[in-house]
């Protein structure tokens, strides 16, 4: 479980998974000033998990989603991204998560952008 924030805007991941191999992931957001896009992305830098999700959810705050992509494999190396299929994960305004008795089991990557509504004056 971790959130990381910029301002008012915050990515929160949450999963439960299996296999305590200590893995390294990675989490980093940020905000383009022109067009106020919130980025939220969670990897494996070394391209594939092992450990076995048995859920996952990806939240944003302050924003709302629009574009998400999951991938059971991240590309490092020779490997590619590899998506997992539309049926496996579902897309709200605020979250990306795993869809019960459609998910593979599969993560390595989570992308999020999302928009953050115009300060007002």
């Amino acid at each position: 479980f971790s959130s990381l924030w910029q301002g008012d805007l915050s990515c929160t991941f949450t999963y439960s998974a299996q296999g305590g191999t200590n893995e390294q992931w990675q989490m980093t957001v940020g905000v383009s000033e022109d067009n106020g896009l919130f980025s939220c992305s969670i990897w494996r830098p070394q391209g594939k998990s092992y450990l076995f999700f048995t859920q996952f959810k990806a939240e944003v705050k302050g924003a709302k989603i629009e574009h998400a992509m999951a991938y059971s494999q991240a590309a490092a190396g020779a490997l590619n991204d590899i998506p997992l299929k539309q049926e496996e994960f579902e897309i709200t305004e605020t979250a990306v998560a795993h869809r019960e008795g459609k998910f593979r089991f599969e993560l390595s990557k989570l992308m999020i952008v999302a928009k953050a509504p115009r300060d007002e004056l």
